[in-house]
C-alpha cells in the first residue's frame, strides 16, 4: 500500500466495509452518509439491496458522466474565448 493510502472504515447498509484511498475522513465520512442515504430512498420501493446497489452504481456512473461533460465543455469555451 503507497504511503499515502489510508484505510477507512465504513458502515453501508448495516454492512461493515474497509476502503483504502487517499481521501480525507471527511470526504469519506461524506460519501458513507450519502450512500447510506441513497440506498435507503432506493430500498424504500421494495427492492433488493444488491438491486439497490446496482441501481445506486447507475446513478453515481451517469452523475460522473453528466459532470465530466460539463467540465469539457466548460473547458472547450474557456479554450476558444482564449483564441
Amino acid at each position: 500500500m503507497a504511503a499515502n493510502k489510508k484505510r477507512f472504515k465504513l458502515k453501508i447498509a448495516n454492512k461493515n466495509y474497509v476502503v483504502i484511498g487517499d481521501s480525507t475522513p471527511e470526504h469519506m465520512r461524506a460519501v458513507s452518509h450519502l450512500v447510506n442515504e441513497q440506498l435507503t430512498e432506493i430500498m424504500s420501493a421494495n427492492v433488493s439491496r444488491e438491486d439497490a446497489a446496482v441501481l445506486l452504481a447507475i446513478n453515481a456512473v451517469s452523475d460522473q458522466l453528466r459532470k465530466q461533460k460539463e467540465l469539457d465543455d466548460i473547458k472547450d469555451k474557456k479554450s476558444h474565448d482564449g483564441k
